[in-house]
């Protein structure tokens, strides 16, 4: 009966619009939730098969949810450096376990992302879930892959003990006289860089600068570069030792702490000739362990009583950098400037997290260091994905497989540090809605009450 269609035509648009008006609901109570993607209900009309008669069989209409998860709300910058916002598409990879310096595999996703340290370093989120990460290792290098759980790790930022940087580069900017009287020692025939050197003192030097480097442990270590006027024009004997000797052990014809001995030669236009200068004194420095045996002839370790690693370390007399260094005009011999890279041992003060996903340790010494690089998740259809508790989503079928990417790379988008999302609900689209809403669940009850007053008019008939 065509009456009896009108009223269930009228009861399926009460049940769309009642599943309409708990969707807007939900978004309005959301409004201040981080990073909460608003829903919005779609109406499909019911049909029913239509006979030849000139009945009409109505179907009604029926509501269907639709997550909108590819929206994004806006950043809104934060003073806390750990909440993280992602600008662009893809998703935080998190778990509800702890497990620091293990293998995670129970991972969803979430763009909430404020996250914090809890006491013991892990950085999670409001809702309880740890953010997952690859780990830097101490070369820097990140070992990643699209896929494999399996090296992801939870973000711990306060594992990382103090550290000292040893110096890999030292700089000497200075200028030698190039009319310097040449010295007797030299013009007599008296100067031996093994026997009669200007290391051990013997020899007055025309020009003794020093410099300073960090070693493994952190502390710094004086050396020399001595230099005597040649009677060769443009050249000058040099001598570059550690102070104290003692510092240092030596094979020979190295004595008294020399790691280099040799002859510093300048062009006419008083730079200095690298291809005349003596290779040993603008080739890196290979100071061996302290725990190693005795030096092979020609080179140097630190001492026994040292207690130092291994270290490499070029002193830069303009050979590197090809500005400023060592030159020879005719001007007062004097040293400029040293400049040296490398730090003193320095605890963590902080942590910085930049754009392409990086957390890095910040040390009180100047010194940064990466730990851990955080991965951006996308999925071909985020739309698809099934929502569950904590502001986390979960892979289906419809949403596709997760990719781990790089963070501004693949469609993936980067990473907003001392920000966070906001939900991406308009209230003043939401309060319309509402209103069509509510109209249209008005005008579905009188069609239910019409009908009724149609049955009653038919059941009356039989009176």
């Amino acid at each position: 009966m065509s009456i009896n269609n009108a009223m269930l035509a009228g009861v399926s648009s009460l049940i769309a619009n009642s599943s309409a008006m708990a969707v807007v609901s939900d978004n309005i109570a959301n409004v201040n939730t981080t990073a909460f993607k608003r829903n919005r209900t779609d109406f499909t009309r019911l049909v029913n098969p239509q006979s030849k008669s000139s009945t009409y069989n109505a179907g009604g209409v029926t509501a269907q949810t639709r997550q909108l998860v590819r929206s994004q709300g806006n950043l809104n910058s934060t003073s806390t450096v750990t909440d993280l916002a992602i600008s662009g598409q893809g998703f935080f990879a998190v778990s509800p376990l702890q497990t620091p310096g293990a293998a995670v595999t129970n991972v969803a996703f979430t763009r909430v992302g404020s996250f914090a340290a809890n006491d013991e370093g892990n950085l999670v989120n409001q809702a309880g879930y740890f953010l997952q990460g690859w780990r830097v290792d101490p070369t820097g290098n990140t070992t990643t892959s699209p896929s494999d759980l399996s090296l992801l790790e939870t973000v711990n930022i306060s594992s990382i003990s103090g550290t000292a940087t040893p110096s890999t580069t030292a700089k000497i900017n200075g200028n030698l006289k190039s009319t310097t009287p040449v010295s007797t020692a030299v013009s007599g025939g008296t100067y031996n860089a093994a026997t009669n050197n200007m290391a051990s003192g013997a020899v007055t030097p025309d020009a003794n600068w020093s410099f300073q480097i960090y070693d493994s442990l952190g502390g710094l270590r004086t050396f020399n570069v001595a230099m005597l006027k040649s009677a060769t024009a443009n050249q000058w004997i040099t001598e570059i030792y550690a102070s104290p000797a003692s510092s240092v052990t030596t094979g020979a014809p190295l004595v008294n702490g020399q790691i280099a001995t040799g002859t510093l030669v300048f062009t006419p236009s008083g730079r200095l000739d690298t291809a005349a200068t003596t290779p040993a004194l603008l080739a890196g420095f290979n100071l061996g362990a302290a725990a190693g045996g005795a030096p092979p002839a020609g080179t140097a370790k630190w001492a026994a009583s040292t207690g130092l690693a291994a270290q490499t370390f070029t002193l830069d007399l303009g050979q590197i950098s090809g500005e400023g260094g060592v030159s020879q005009f005719d001007s007062p011999t004097a040293i400029t400037s040293t400049t040296t890279d490398g730090s003193l041992f320095g605890d963590v003060s902080g942590v910085e997290i930049t754009k392409d996903g990086f957390i890095s340790a910040i040390f009180n010494n100047g010194v940064t260091k990466k730990i851990f690089k955080l991965p951006v998740a996308t999925f071909v259809n985020p739309d698809g994905l099934l929502a569950d508790r904590g502001g986390v989503y979960r892979p289906t079928s419809d949403s596709g497989q997760f990719s781990l990417k790089d963070p501004g790379l693949g469609g993936a988008g980067v990473i907003a540090s001392s920000s966070l999302e906001s939900s991406s609900v308009d209230l003043a689209q939401e309060f319309s809605s509402m209103i069509i809403i509510q109209r249209a669940y008005s005008a579905s009850s009188k069609i239910i009450t019409t009908a009724d007053d149609m049955l009653d008019e038919v059941i009356r008939m039989k009176r």
